[in-house]
Order: structure tokens, then sequence, then C-alpha cells
């Protein structure tokens, strides 16, 4: 009878151990299947932006208009993708060395690191890098609902430049990239600081620094293509799955539970907005309806990885509520033109979000909440990433908007908005009939 000796018995054991418990692998293993889904998700997420976002907005402006903001989100979504491999990325995810908690390091230009064999976590590097990217292009994108109908084409290329690295790339970095806020405890799981309330800040920065369309408040100014919109809405809602359910970063049952409160808080927003616009003006519209849907998708966004489907519900129905309340405060009572209401849809959307997200997390309990965090205590983390966020932001923006102005002016002339953006600035028309 043979025996098997000690040091190959060991060899055994330790080879049954390592078959057997699989979750006792390497962090930097490739996995096949969160792989194909943060794949899938980059795609959905540059979905958003065209043709979703784009067509969205250019359904709700003026006909003479529609190739304008059309061209706007394509050549963002260019020029940002090439800003982003040059040096955002490192910007935001980079090792900033002693500066680390304010922003990334510069050891990584033109993503000189990331190779096949680059992983982060359980993907490849290039694929977070891409995902990471869509989200660096929809955010300025966003911007453009603010000042659509008005400003320069140069000026906007050169403002989201400017903007997407000294904004953009460092809220990143304090949330997702290893800075101030994420070490904080700030619960932002796909983006209520990094994208909506930046952009939100930024779009009702703009909108008072550009001053209002000509004929605001006294000429009509309906959107031209509702039909466009609402394809437009419908492409966003899913793309958002990408946006919320990929920021899991892989495959599993916290992309799942996102993907689902996703989806119940667009419907819930949807809903509330409509029967308030019923309420108060005798119908229902469209436009409310896909409007709402969006406020809800901003602001379940910060809490998607938290919270249940209770939750989302009610996120979702407060979200309709308090984004229609502030559309109709900011242009009616404050007055400004805060063209496709990226402020009161996505900045207000966006704080709400990410404070209710400290709140059902404390209230409920969810993955995220720190270790005997009171909820007065993540309320307080929650508000300082939004105070943060929005100090910042709205500052920079500023500064960014008036150092544009000296360079190349913001807005073009009285005759060019009222002959329209199409023909003045690249001599084509939306529509030739």
């Amino acid at each position: 009878m043979s025996f098997i000796k000690p040091r190959g018995l060991s060899a055994l054991l330790l080879s049954l151990l390592a078959t057997s418990l699989p979750s006792l692998a390497m962090a930097d293993e490739l996995s096949s299947g969160d792989t194909a889904w943060i794949l899938t998700s980059t795609a959905l997420v540059l979905f958003m932006t065209i043709p979703g976002l784009a067509l969205f907005y250019a359904g709700l402006v003026r006909s003479k208009n529609v190739l304008s903001v059309l061209m706007q989100c394509f050549a963002i979504t260019c020029m940002v993708s090439i800003l982003w491999f040059a040096y955002g990325y490192n910007l935001a995810f980079g090792d900033g060395g002693s500066m680390n908690q304010w922003m990334g390091g510069f050891g990584n230009l033109f993503m000189s690191n990331v190779d096949r064999a680059s992983m982060s976590g359980t993907i490849p590097e290039s694929v977070f890098a891409m995902f990471q990217m869509t989200f660096a292009i929809i955010t300025p994108a966003l911007i453009v609902g603010a000042f659509a109908e008005r400003m320069k084409f140069s000026a906007m290329l050169l403002f989201s430049a400017i903007w997407s690295t000294i904004v953009y790339a460092p809220v990143c970095h304090w949330v997702w990239g290893g800075g101030w806020l994420g070490d904080m405890g700030l619960l932002d799981f796909a983006g209520g600081t990094v994208v909506h309330i930046n952009a939100g800040v930024a779009a009702i920065v703009a909108a008072m620094v550009l001053g209002n369309r000509k004929g605001f408040a006294t000429v009509a100014m309906p959107p031209h293509n509702l039909t466009m919109t609402v394809a437009g809405a419908a492409m966003l809602w899913v793309g958002w799955f990408g946006f919320n359910a990929g920021s899991a970063l892989a495959s599993n049952g916290d992309a799942g539970m996102a993907m689902l409160v996703t989806h119940i808080g667009a419907a819930a927003g949807s809903l509330a907005w409509m029967f308030m616009e019923w309420v108060r003006h005798g119908k229902p519209s469209v436009l409310g309806i896909v409007t709402g849907m969006v406020a809800g998708l901003g602001t379940i966004t910060p809490a998607s990885g938290f919270v249940g489907p209770l939750g989302a519900l009610i996120i979702g129905l407060t979200a309709g509520v308090v984004c229609y309340t502030a559309t109709s405060f900011i242009k009616r009572t404050l007055k400004i033109d805060d063209s496709l209401d990226v402020f009161p849809v996505h900045g207000v959307g966006g704080i709400l979000g990410t404070m209710l997200a400290g709140v059902f997390v404390a209230i409920m309990g969810g993955a995220g909440l720190a270790e005997g965090m009171t909820m007065g205590g993540q309320v307080k983390v929650q508000f300082i990433g939004v105070a943060a966020t929005i100090v910042y932001c709205g500052i920079a923006t500023w500064i960014i908007l008036k150092i544009v102005d000296v360079l190349v002016g913001l807005r073009v002339s009285e005759d060019e908005e009222t002959e329209g953006l199409d023909i003045v600035l690249h001599d084509e028309t939306g529509y030739n009939l």
C-alpha cells in the first residue's frame, strides 16, 4: 500500500483548497463576466450623450438652432475623449503624491502605463478608463442645455475644455479617485456630485453670466420637435442602466439592484412630474413626463448603489415634485434663462439624491455606510460633499467663463441670435422644406 508523502499531501491540499474557494482569487484576476458587463455599460453611457442627450436637447430648442445643439454634443464627445486620453484620466484617477487628496498626478500622461495586461480590480484598466471617459463626456455635454441658442461655438469648445480640466477632473478625483471626499465616506455611487451637481451648478452660472435669450419671458419659445425629444429621452433611460448599474464595476448583485432602483426612480419621477403639471395646468404634457424621467434618473443616481426599491420609489417621487417646483421657481420667479432646465433637473436632483442617499442608508442600512456612522454623521458628510462641489464648481465656472469671454467672446450678437445659430455658426440648416 502506497502513501502520499507529507510534502505531496500539503501540495494536494493547497491545490484542492485553491480550486474550491474561488473567492480567494487574486483581486487583479480578470473576470470575463465583469469585463463583458462594463464593456456593455460603457457603450450604454456613450449612447446617452450621442445620440440620447443630443436628440433630447435638439428637440427642445427652436428649429433654427437644432444643428447647433447636435454639433455641440458631438464636438464635446470628440474633444473630451482626446483630453481624457492625454491627461484627464490621470488627473482624475492618478496618484497625486502629496497632493493626492485634491488631484491626481501626471505620471500616466497619454495613458502610457495602460496596456493589455493592466488591471483595475477584475477588469482591464483600458475598460475602466474608457468607462470613466464616458462620464467625463456627458458632464460638460449636459451644460450645453443652459446656454443653448446663444453661445458661440468657439467659446463653447474652449469653455468645455478648460472646465473639464479644472472642474470635472479634480471633483472626480475627490470622490472616486482617492481624494478627500471619498476618504471622508461620501456616498456617491454614480455621480450625484461628480456629474449632476457639477453640471447643474455650471449651468446656472453660465446662464447668469451669458444673460437671457432675446425675448425670454415675453416671446414664446416652445420645443420645435417633441418627437425628437421623446426619442432622445427614451435613449437616455436605457443608457442610464449602464451609467448606474455599470458603476458597480462588476456583474453582481450591486449592479442588479442599481438597475432595479434606477428604473423605479425614473418611473416614479415621470409620474410625479406629470401629475404636478396635470393638477396645475389641467393637462399632462409629453414634455413634462420625459423631463420628470430625467429628474428621477438624476436624483436616484448617487443613491443607486445604496438604497432598495422602496427608497428608490420615495426618491423618484420626491424628485418629480421638487425638480418641477424648482424649474418653475427659477424661470418664473428668478427669471434666469437656464434654457433647457439643467440646474433645476440635474443640479437640484443631484443635491437631493446625494442628501437622501445618506438618509436612506442610515435608516435602512446598506452598502457604503461607515461602521458606527450615525444618520447625523452620514448626512453631515453628504452635506459637506454637496457644499464643496457647489462652491468649487460655482467659483471656478465663473472664472473660466470670464476668461473665455476675454479670449473669444461668449455670446453671438443679437442679429445672429435672431437668425439662428445653425446658419450663423455652421452655414447649415436642420430642415430644408
